[in-house]
């Protein structure tokens, strides 16, 4: 069954990009772990934290890709093999969430505190430019040079 898009019309052209942050932001949404909070932490930052009880730093993976921040969790395979449980209801599996990033949010670091990885994010206050432009004349341009005659004889 082919997937007809909402941008597919010819009169909507150039709308891919858009077309793909929509279709991460909906695949991440299905996704429901590790569980995580978004919150404003000032004027212009935010953290995201996430439920990562159970790994360790070394286990955690935080890059930024194509304006999307990426964490990925993967435990160590060698402490638990020699674990026999009879009830396991602590997730350990691997995982991958992705959030995507408004234009100009920087990643300003994370950390891991009591089984939450917190990422905090900020949005650089742009500075304002002022430029001055020149403006140019255009009765000046057109006017004809003024020619001297430098012959003696006149």
């Amino acid at each position: 069954m082919t997937r007809v898009s909402v941008f597919s019309s010819p009169l909507l052209l150039g709308f891919d990009h858009i077309e793909r942050v929509l279709d991460r932001v909906n695949k991440t949404a299905a996704e429901g772990y590790p569980p995580y909070n978004i919150e404003q932490t000032g004027e212009h930052g935010l953290r995201i934290t996430l439920a990562v009880a159970g790994f360790s730093d070394d286990d955690l993976a935080v890059s930024v890709e194509d304006n999307q921040l990426v964490v990925r969790g993967r435990q160590q395979e060698d402490c638990n093999a020699t674990r026999i449980y009879l009830h396991r209801g602590i997730a350990a599996r691997q995982f991958t969430r992705s959030f995507v990033l408004a234009e100009g949010i920087e990643v300003r670091g994370a950390e891991v505190v009591n089984g939450l990885l917190h990422i905090d994010l900020e949005r650089p206050v742009p500075q304002p430019k002022v430029t001055q432009i020149e403006i140019k004349n255009s009765a000046k341009r057109k006017a004809s040079p003024k020619t001297i005659d430098l012959d003696p004889r006149k």
